[in-house]
């Protein structure tokens, strides 16, 4: 499939003129395709046509046996498409949306504040060392992570002190724990822990918000992490949680090694890789899903999967610094997509109307979602 090929099929995509072969042909592409880096070579374009034309039959229901639902495929192609790929015509955008002034994603921002109150602004702190309590120092690398350092003659009556990095909305970072653990914290959330774990039974941090977390095996010292009413224990493992107090549940996702949650009223789960943990205050359940999806934002991107609107414009509005509203009878259906956390917000906009399913009225940093 030659470049100008491909551009025919999708304009005439996009102007509901494909035939039902046609169709499964671009969708099948997409597949192939299978990425949301818009940065494609010509070769690599024409490589892709071509697999897809060789390997594929040419009858619609063969097309089908690939396994993508033709509503699901529409609604990907059109973030695809709607997202502008170098490579193909350039596509009119709703009005709303494209001419107003730009808001550009979120960025590497937080605030560190110490045991003695001291607010530091991480996104403006020189690198190297940013503060010391009793012999601990606190270093900020040139990539931006927060890294903390005693002596080895660390004294055992050192009083362990708390430190708290906190994201804006629009911010996030990433945090090395005294003993080795790597946490990135997502926007609108907050990381409280000790400034050393010597000497304590137990290492204990809390978390509001989302985090992503990798954290150092010792299988004498438990790592906890606790939210709200739910507590997570590790030794080693990496996992995601999310406990943002605008989300309807807390999840608990595993991606490597083994967790226990527990919730406040006794109820408990282990996980193994690819499980969840879902607590919504009166039941803590398990399920299977895609750690992918779960883990897209620490990879700089969003996936969507079967998730309604609200779902998604509560993440959109975290990482944009948005308020959003919404007008009576705005459909609740599930959406599925792959958008990138480093485009303009009319670009996500522009691609989520492309489904057909919303509109969006762009007023300042008030969005109104539409039918």
């Amino acid at each position: 499939m030659e470049k100008e090929e491909l551009q025919k099929l999708f304009k005439k995509y996009h102007e509901g003129k494909c035939t039902e072969e046609e169709k499964a042909l671009l969708e099948a592409w997409y597949l192939q395709f299978n990425e949301y880096d818009l940065d494609i070579s010509p070769k690599r374009i024409k490589a892709i046509g071509q697999r897809v034309f060789r390997e594929l039959p040419g009858n619609h229901n063969s097309f089908i046996k690939i396994g993508l639902k033709l509503a699901v495929a529409a609604t990907i192609i059109g973030m695809v498409f709607t997202l502008g790929l170098k490579f193909l015509l350039p596509i009119p955008t709703n009005k709303n949306v494209a001419q107003k002034k730009e808001i550009g994603p979120g960025s590497n921002t937080a605030v560190l504040t110490l045991s003695n109150g001291q607010k530091i602004n991480l996104s403006n702190a020189t690198n190297g060392q940013i503060a010391k309590q009793a012999s601990i120092r606190i270093y900020k690398s040139a990539n931006g992570q927060i890294t903390y350092k005693s002596p080895a003659n660390h004294a055992a009556s050192d009083i362990i002190t708390n430190n708290n990095i906190s994201t804006p909305k629009g911010g996030q970072w990433q945090v090395t724990l005294p003993d080795g653990s790597n946490v990135w914290l997502n926007s609108t959330s907050s990381l409280t822990y000790p400034t050393t774990f010597r000497n304590q039974k137990n290492r204990i941090v809390q978390l509001k918000g989302e985090g992503y977390f990798e954290i150092a095996k010792d299988k004498a010292h438990p790592f906890i992490v606790k939210t709200g009413q739910q507590s997570v224990e590790v030794l080693g493992t990496h996992f995601n949680i999310n406990a943002y107090t605008d989300e309807p549940a807390i999840k608990t996702t595993l991606a490597e090694g083994s967790v226990k949650v527990l919730a406040s009223h006794g109820q408990s789960q282990s996980l193994l890789p690819g499980q969840q943990a879902i607590f919504n205050q009166s039941k803590l359940t398990r399920t299977t899903v895609n750690v992918d999806d779960e883990l897209a934002w620490t990879k700089g991107s969003f996936h969507f999967s079967d998730q309604s609107i609200q779902s998604i414009m509560r993440q959109i509005s975290r990482w944009y610094d948005i308020d959003v509203q919404y007008e009576p009878n705005v459909s609740y259906g599930g959406l599925h997509g792959r958008l990138s956390r480093n485009k303009n917000l009319s670009q996500i906009l522009s691609g989520l109307e492309a489904t057909q399913s919303v509109h969006f009225k762009v007023e300042g940093r008030r969005i109104t979602v539409m039918k």
